[in-house]
């Protein structure tokens, strides 16, 4: 029997340690140091403010009507469900609750709006011309080059007694609507101010669907809803999940367009917790009112994280990109 030899590799010992030095460099192996500039900003912009707002929640107003002061205090949150009378007695007070409640509804109005102009406006867009595709994306980013305050100011100018709209239908010879402020201007200007949010996503989810399973399906003697319901919108609900969350979660939050476009007319968390802190000085309260609004954003987090599973359990992938 005759041995076996085994090639053998030379190894360039200084090659080998430039690599073991110079690693950190490549994709996919950098040094954990990297993400320290991340996490100091996590700790700095996001985990220390929302401790601080917590903390405030349970201390009492100050003495001047600016700030907090001591002692631990829990009439903030005894005052988000009950009132008290002028004899002490506390009693069930709604109007809290009633506001939240009205803020989640109009944030989920505004995602199912804002998500049926997204979806056929997406999908149009992603069955344009390369060169077309790509204005028109362009196009959909332009409101973000102009500040949210500017544009809800433009749609104050529409909307008012004498704006464009109702000089239209006045030169119709009907009477004017009264269109602003109310809740109506309201749900306009979130709409307005949020459906690129929605577009992006699922154009995303439409750019990557192959159109000819939809010709296919109409070969194969299908409707155009039995298509757009059966083949269409489940390659999208990635999309549509994350333009959901995209919308929803600021639009839970948002107070410029209440304020300017619903008056007095309307309040939602936005608009009470802006107002606890500038005009009637109660911090503690206007904290209490933001970590609750924190808690309800966290659950509709959640929320959207458990259908996200769902999809990619299921072969989809929801993302932002």
């Amino acid at each position: 029997m005759t041995a076996q030899h085994h090639a053998t590799v030379p190894i360039d010992v200084a090659t080998a340690e430039e690599f073991r030095r110079t690693r950190w460099r490549r994709p996919g192996s950098a040094s954990p140091i990297l993400a320290l500039p991340g996490i100091i900003l996590g700790v700095l912009l996001v985990a220390l403010p929302v401790l601080l707002v917590i903390t405030y929640s349970f201390m009492s107003q100050a003495p001047g009507g600016v700030g907090v002061a001591g002692p631990v205090s829990f009439e903030s949150w005894s005052k988000l469900l009950f009132e008290e009378d002028f004899t002490g007695t506390r009693s069930f007070n709604p109007q809290y609750l009633a506001i939240l409640w009205r803020s989640v509804w109009m944030a989920g109005l505004t995602t199912i709006l804002a998500a049926l102009l997204a979806i056929p406006t997406a999908v149009w867009i992603a069955t344009r011309p390369p060169r077309t595709r790509n204005l028109l994306v362009l196009a959909v980013t332009i409101p973000f080059w102009t500040n949210t305050l500017i544009r809800t100011y433009a749609w104050m100018i529409l909307l008012n007694d004498r704006g464009l709209i109702n000089s239209g239908i006045e030169a119709l010879g009907l009477t004017p609507l009264p269109l602003f402020p109310s809740p109506f201007a309201t749900m306009v200007g979130l709409v307005y101010v949020f459906v690129p949010f929605m577009i992006l996503p699922i154009y995303t989810s439409a750019a990557k669907f192959d159109f000819r399973l939809a010709e296919a399906a109409y070969d194969l003697g299908a409707t155009r809803w039995r298509v757009i319901t059966r083949v269409l919108l489940p390659n999208l609900r990635a999309g549509i999940l994350a333009g959901s969350m995209l919308v929803f979660v600021p639009a839970l939050g948002a107070f410029i367009q209440p304020m300017l476009l619903g008056g007095a007319k309307l309040d939602l968390i936005g608009t009470v917790i802006q107002r606890q802190f500038k005009e009637s000085m109660n911090w503690p309260f206007g904290a209490a009112i933001s970590v609750a609004l924190l808690i309800l954003t966290m659950l509709a987090l959640l929320g959207f994280a458990f259908l996200a599973k769902r999809f990619s359990a299921s072969g989809e992938k929801a993302s932002l990109l």
